[in-house]
């Protein structure tokens, strides 16, 4: 499977630098019997409909011509923007969250956190260690410092 990721990666990365489009991430995954290779782009201003269509277009062509198969099997191919709660996987990822609102969620709760393992504020600050988080406690806005090593996942997320 890394090498499908990896082939489509090399395959599209030029198409996306055509058009001004960059790659956020690839998934070659089976779920329920069917095999899924999902592509997500991304580009300032977001992405469109005739965006996805275009790569699709083009990839599909180049995935095609490829001999032999990099993927034998029946497959779906999505193309797709990451979404607005787009998980923060890659460094860039997370210095694009800074200052923006986001939901983290924990391995194991904090020392005095009474058990609570799910955190949603904004981004204050990151380092490659630690990040800080301004969040609301009930009606009090609070900071707390979290260490990364304790940060199963993170995504943007939607303030309401």
């Amino acid at each position: 499977m890394a090498n499908v990721v990896q082939t489509v990666t090399d395959l599209v990365q030029p198409i996306l630098d055509d058009h001004g489009f960059e790659l956020y991430d690839v998934e070659f995954v089976r779920e329920g019997g069917n095999w899924y290779l999902r592509v997500y782009i991304d580009k300032d201003g977001g992405i469109t409909l005739e965006d996805c269509s275009t790569v699709s277009d083009a990839l599909s062509e180049k995935l095609d011509e490829q001999d032999p198969d990099p993927i034998p099997q029946a497959y779906f191919l999505e193309i797709s923007s990451p979404g607005a709660e787009r998980p923060l996987k890659k460094p860039r990822d997370w210095q694009r969250a800074l200052g923006q609102y986001i939901h983290v969620s924990l391995y194991a709760p904090l020392k005095g956190m009474k058990g609570q393992k799910i955190f949603e504020g904004t981004l204050k600050d990151l380092t490659d260690e630690e990040l800080t988080l301004d969040y609301l406690d009930k009606t009090r806005h609070k900071t707390i410092v979290i260490p990364r090593k304790q940060v199963a996942q993170a995504r943007l997320a939607i303030k309401f």
